[in-house]
C-alpha cells in the first residue's frame, strides 16, 4: 500500500471519528433515558430546572425526569399515573435522574408529572 493510501485511510478513519463526537455532543435531550425506559420516546415535558422524558411499549408507559445542570444533591420527582389507578411515584435527593416509573395503562389516559429544585412540570390527561 502506497503512502497517499495510508494518508486517505486515515483522513476517513478522523473524519468518522469527528463526526460521531459531534453527533454525541449534539443530540437533543437526554439519550440515557432510552437505557432506563424501553420503548419508543413519546414526549418530553421540559420546565426551568429539568425535563420529563416518556416512553411508550405495549400498552406500558415509563417516565424519567431529568435534571437541566448536575451539581449536588436536590429534591426530584417523577410520577406516571394512569387514569383510575394510583401514581407510581419516585420522589428523593439525587443529583442526575429521578426515576423511572412504569405503569401499565391500556388504552387510558395517563398524567405524567416531574420536578427538579423548584421547578415542575405536569402533563393533564395525555396520551389518550
Amino acid at each position: 500500500m502506497d503512502k497517499g493510501a495510508i494518508r486517505r485511510r486515515l483522513a476517513l478513519g478522523m473524519t468518522v471519528l469527528t463526526a460521531s463526537g459531534l453527533l454525541a455532543l449534539a443530540s437533543p435531550g437526554h439519550a440515557e433515558a432510552a437505557g432506563y425506559c424501553s420503548g419508543r420516546k413519546v414526549r418530553t415535558l421540559s420546565f426551568s430546572t429539568g425535563s420529563v422524558q416518556v416512553y411508550k411499549r405495549d400498552g406500558y408507559v415509563c417516565a424519567v425526569t431529568f435534571a437541566k445542570r448536575v451539581s449536588g444533591r436536590k429534591t426530584m420527582s417523577v410520577s406516571v399515573q394512569a387514569r383510575g389507578s394510583r401514581p407510581a411515584v419516585d420522589i428523593g435527593q439525587y443529583t442526575h435522574h429521578a426515576g423511572p416509573v412504569t405503569v401499565h395503562a391500556g388504552h387510558r389516559c395517563v398524567w405524567i408529572r416531574g420536578s427538579v429544585g423548584s421547578g415542575s412540570v405536569s402533563s393533564g390527561w395525555t396520551l389518550c
